[in-house]
Formats: structure tokens, sequence, C-alpha cells
């Protein structure tokens, strides 16, 4: 009878063992399933944003249509259509009908940059981006001399940066761009691509500052597609995570990573000298003023040696167009007269309307762009002028009295500081 009982035990104890174990394999068979779900929905929309933003073979098949119908031609059109040695690398791309990739062109590594969809145009009013039109490529006209073209391109350029800037030296550079094939003429199909191209704020700086050794070198174009050099490290300090990644570390994390992920002090100390020396170039320069409208780490990088380069100049507007196209638009705050990430003007609200000039210069903006950056790891002996100085130049305001003064005498005491930090070492 006792080993009855036992059984019967050992049978009760069994039966809920199986059952505890039925109990957990349902259990981890569903989290299994929920998270292959899960993780099979994420990829799927993280796919489906990578298909939508990355569109290279259409930008490609779309000028190449256009340059085997001789409707455009230019210096990267047979290698990118004929040749096929301008091969697309990896996306880049943060909007659909900005097309961005890695590149390389025989032995050199580049950036080719395509527009997708209708933005052409560029028009002042309201708003500082390109006007859309639904003809690509139809300026100027078949018929269209080269002296024509050429007040085309000053009237347009006029328009931009003003009249007080050198616009017969201009309008050569950008003649000179434009004749791909450099056989000393401008066909039609190379004035459509340029054209096109003159539109983009990014290839209108490139040109103004080419030869200057902050913007990466335009290496070539079609159409609207152009290829620049491309730059070793970017963004400018940070870690670069994988697209997929991106929207899954928090800020605050992602903003100790950003410290953690710098250069050596010396080298920062080189790189902001960089900096410095842009903002130099594009205030008052010869062919006018230009605002850069987003100072954020992503809009610059830095080649091997250190040197500071801006990688991303779509947001590099002239101070011209941006007065004017402040000018007329409506504001009820300040917020409203914004443009990109940093350029803002003061809003009159008497009148309604958006004052013309930026609230702020570059410089302001750059040394708001460069206080932490240039403070973590700082020597203790420059720590605290550094740190003076820099505040100070944040403080600039564009609508001072004696600003451009002002403007000169912080920009050449923070770059005497930082060098006599960095000029008896192998990183300077």
């Amino acid at each position: 009878m006792a080993t009855g009982l036992c059984s019967r035990a050992w049978a009760t104890k069994s039966h809920h063992f199986q059952v505890r174990l039925s109990h957990v394999r349902v259990k981890y068979l569903f989290l299994t399933w929920l998270a292959v779900f899960v993780g099979s929905w994420v990829v799927y929309v993280q796919y489906s944003s990578y298909i939508e933003l990355c569109r290279g073979r259409e930008c490609q098949r779309t000028i190449c249509d256009k340059y085997r119908n001789g409707v455009i031609d230019g210096s990267a059109c047979s290698s990118l259509c004929e040749r096929g040695t301008l091969y697309f690398g990896r996306c880049l791309s943060s909007k659909p009908n900005n097309q961005v990739y890695t590149g390389s062109w025989g032995d050199v590594d580049g950036v080719i940059k395509c527009q997708l969809g209708d933005v052409v145009h560029y028009e002042l009013g309201e708003e500082l981006e390109p006007k859309k039109d639904t003809m690509l490529f139809d300026k100027p006209t078949r018929g269209t001399s080269v002296e024509k073209f050429k007040e085309m391109v000053s009237s347009h350029l006029k328009a931009k940066v003003g009249e007080q800037a050198n616009l017969a030296g201009l309008v050569t550079l950008i003649l000179s761009f434009a004749d791909g094939n450099r056989d000393g003429h401008v066909s039609l199909a190379e004035a459509k691509s340029a054209w096109a191209l003159l539109q983009l704020n990014e290839v209108l700086l490139a040109v103004v500052l080419r030869g200057r050794e902050h913007t990466p070198k335009l290496l070539g174009f079609c159409g609207d597609l152009y290829v620049v050099e491309r730059v070793a490290h970017a963004p400018l300090y940070g870690l670069g995570l994988p697209w997929p990644l991106e929207p899954w570390v928090p800020s605050g994390l992602r903003h100790r990573l950003d410290q953690w992920f710098t250069p050596s002090w010396p080298r920062k100390a080189k790189i902001a000298i960089g900096l410095l020396e842009l903002v130099e170039d594009l205030f008052h320069g010869p062919f006018g003023s230009f605002l850069v409208c987003d100072m954020r780490a992503g809009s610059f990088g830095y080649t091997d040696r250190h040197d500071l380069r801006l990688v991303d100049g779509r947001r590099v507007v002239p101070e011209e167009a941006f007065r004017r196209a402040m000018s007329l638009r409506r504001c009820e705050d300040d917020e409203d007269c914004t443009y990109g990430a940093d350029c803002r003007a003061a809003c009159d609200r008497a009148e309604r309307r958006c004052a013309g000039r930026a609230s702020q210069p570059n410089l302001a903006r750059a040394c708001g762009a460069l206080k932490d950056y240039v403070l973590r790891g700082a020597p203790a002996l420059v720590q605290e002028e550094l740190e003076k100085q820099l505040y100070a130049c944040m403080a600039l305001q564009g609508s001072a009295e004696h600003m451009e003064m002002e403007h000169a005498l912080i920009l050449n005491n923070l770059k005497t500081l930082l060098w006599k930090q960095i000029s008896h070492t192998k990183d300077s």
C-alpha cells in the first residue's frame, strides 16, 4: 500500500512538473515569437525608410538619360554614364530629394550629391529654399548666346550676393566652372548643367571659396549631380552610429558619447582655428558675405591632418538673399524669423515683419558650437581666459554699432590664444 501511495505521489509530482514545463515552454515560445515579430517590424520599417531615402540608381538613371539625349553635359558625365568609373557607394541621404552617397572616381574618393524631384530654380521670396519647377534643365533655351547666358548668370548672382560684390569676377568663375571639358567654350548642354547647379547654395559657395582650404574641392558635375572631395572624419565630433541605431540612442547618452569620441585637445584646437578661419573667409569676402545657418557638428568634418572642412553647405546662404527673404516674411514673434537651425532675425511686432539683418553673426554662433568642444580638456593655464573669450564672442550681436570692429578683435584674439597653445606641438 505504501508503495502504491509513493507511486501515486510520484505520478502526481511528475504530472505537475510536466504541466509547469509545458507552461514555461509556451511562455518562452510566446516571448521568442514576440521578439521575432518586433525585430522583423523594426527591420521592415528601417528598410522601408532606407528604400525611400536612398534612390541613387534612380538619380543615376535620370541624369544619364538626359546626358545621352544631349540635354546636359559636364566633366563627370562620361565617367558616370559611359565608362562606368564613377561609382555610388554607401548611402548618406537624410532627405529623399537630396541624394548623398560616398563614391569613387577612379583613384579618388569623393561624395556624390544629386537632386531628385522638382527642386531646380531659386527665386527670392518669403522662403530661402529653391522653388519648384516642373521643367528640369529648361534654361538656358536653344539659341541663347554666351553673352545672354552671362547676363542671366549676372542677374541671378546680383539677386543673391548683392551689387556690392565683385560680380564680374564671380561671373567669370562661374563660366570657367561651366566649361566641363575645358575646351574654352560653354556648350548649351554645359550651360544647362551649370544653371541648375547655380541654384544650389552649396555649389555657389564651393565656386566662391575655390582655392580656400576649408571647403571640399568640387571635383566634377553632370546636370545637377556633383562630386566633391571626401572628408576623412565626419561629423566634427562624436560617434557616427549606423542609421538603424540612431533613433534608439537617448539624447543624454548620445551627448556623453559625443564628448568621449573627440580628438586630443591640441588637435581640437587646430580644428577650432579652422572653423574661425572659415568664418573669416565668409565675412565680407570678395563676393559678398555668407551666413552659416547650421552650425551643428554634422555640418563639419576634418581631414587626417585635422584641418576643418565644411561637409554640408546646403544651409550656407548669401547674406543679401537672407536679408531680402526675411524682410518679406510676416511674423508674430522672433521664432517666425528663423532659417535653418541657427540663423534668426528679430520680429518687428508693430509691422509684423521680420528684420532683414541676422540677429547674430557667424562668429557668435561658431563660438557657441565650439564652447563645450574646445573647453573640455583645455590646459588649466588657458581654461579661464578661453572661456572668457568664448562667452564674449557668443554675446556678439548683428545690430551692434561697432560690431565689425568687435568681430575682428574677438576673432583675432581667439585665433592667437589657441595658436599659442599648439604652435610648438607636432599637431600644428
